[in-house]
This record gives structure tokens, sequence and C-alpha cells, in this order.
């Protein structure tokens, strides 16, 4: 696999992404990274204008400092169809917003997510709404468990 650069990202308040055609799940984590929490699913309505304004919006109503999108790739690690697309979006994400754009592997992330989500009680219809969002929880979180371990971003104080 040949994963686009990522641009190095500030401490403070980052989003998660995870991309889709129709669907975008979102999550956020605190400013000292110890927790990331799903936030939100943004419907595509395929207008750059509203998709812009929402980005844009989030970013400050969140007070991010950047965003980890989830790169879809195969189990062994090759490029996935939806590979480039989702470059291409997190391109895209960087210019409008300003903020610098990480991309993480999200291999097993839906998989992950439908696990957590399997015994909460919620009827298909309201699992399926949320395991966008709780997709990229999983994604940020894993992210930031790599930053943590690489040094860059770990919790203040942590034991090396």
């Amino acid at each position: 696999m040949t994963a686009p650069p990522s641009a190095p990202i500030p401490a403070g308040r980052v989003a998660g992404v995870d991309y889709g055609r129709r669907r975008i799940g979102i999550a956020v984590c605190d400013a000292l990274r110890i927790l990331a929490s799903p936030l939100c699913i943004h419907e595509t309505t395929g207008d750059r204008a509203s998709d812009t304004a929402f980005f844009r919006k989030l970013a400050a109503d969140e007070s991010l400092v950047g965003f980890v999108v989830g790169l879809p790739v195969h189990a062994d690690g090759s490029d996935s169809d939806m590979s480039l697309e989702v470059e291409r979006f997190g391109a895209w994400l960087g210019r409008i917003t300003g903020l610098p754009i990480a991309f993480h592997d999200e291999r097993y992330s839906s998989k992950e997510a439908a696990g957590m989500l399997a015994g909460v009680g919620l009827t298909r219809g309201r699992k399926k709404e949320r395991a966008d969002a709780v997709a990229a929880q999983v994604v940020l979180a894993s992210w930031m468990e790599g930053q943590a371990a690489s040094g860059g971003g770990g919790r203040p104080g942590a034991l090396e």
C-alpha cells in the first residue's frame, strides 16, 4: 500500500472521519486525546457548497486542529477501489478547512463498530444510522493509540 502523506497534527481536538459516498461518520476526541466519541453522521448531498459549509462549521464549532480520515485498504494492506476516492476527499477536506489531514488504516473498523453496537438495544435501523459514527470513533481511537505509542501525542505524564 502506498499511503498518502499525512500531515502532523498539533495538540488539541481532532475529528475522525469514516468517508462514504452517501454518509460520512464523524467522531471527535477531547483536547488531551484521551477519549474518542462518536459525534454525528453527515448525509452528503452532492452539493459541494453545503458539504463545505458543514465541515467548516464543524471545525469551528468543535475547535478542531485536524482530521484523521480512515483509509480503506484490503486485508493484505493493498489499496482498495475506494482508496483513491478517500485520498481525494481528504485533500479536499484539508483545502476547505485549512487543517492538517492524517490518513489512518481503517481495516475492520466497520466490523468492530458493528460489534460495539450489537448489544446496546437499538433497532436495526438505529444501529445502521450510528454505525458510521462509531466506525469513525474506532479509526480515531486507533490513530490516538498509535500517536501515544510513538510519542506523537500521548497523554501528558504517560510512562515511557
